[in-house]
């Protein structure tokens, strides 16, 4: 068994930062990939933010620049850092985890969601 509980959304205003993290507990082999997905009223659910394991990340055109990904692999945990935020911005944030043995058994692990909201 596998949970993942994310933390550190909030209401801020446009321009501030927040960083949001994830930590994975229960049952670990390995972590294939680690990332953050967003979806806001009316909009497609997005792929934010991406790293592989071995440290190759990527990131959706929208939040380059300002968004950077990164890990504690020793605590199984990935984190957000979101600086300039933007009103656009405001979604539900969702921590995604593929954990499996090998390759051929990964599972997809989602965290509970995360409330981001940036005023103008």
């Amino acid at each position: 068994q596998v949970q993942l509980v994310e933390s550190g959304g909030g209401l801020v205003q446009a321009g501030e930062s927040l960083r949001l993290s994830c930590a994975a507990s229960g049952s670990i082999s390995s972590i294939n990939f680690m990332g953050w997905d967003r979806q806001a009223p009316g909009k497609e659910r997005e792929l934010v933010a991406g790293i592989s394991s071995g440290g190759s990340s990527n990131y959706a055109n929208s939040v380059k620049g300002r968004f950077t990904i990164s890990r504690d692999t020793a605590k199984n945990t990935v984190f957000l850092q979101m600086n300039s935020l933007k009103p656009e911005d405001t979604a539900v944030y969702y921590c995604n985890m593929k954990i499996g043995p090998n390759w051929l058994m990964l599972r997809d692990y989602w965290g509970q969601g995360t409330q981001v909201t940036v005023s103008s």
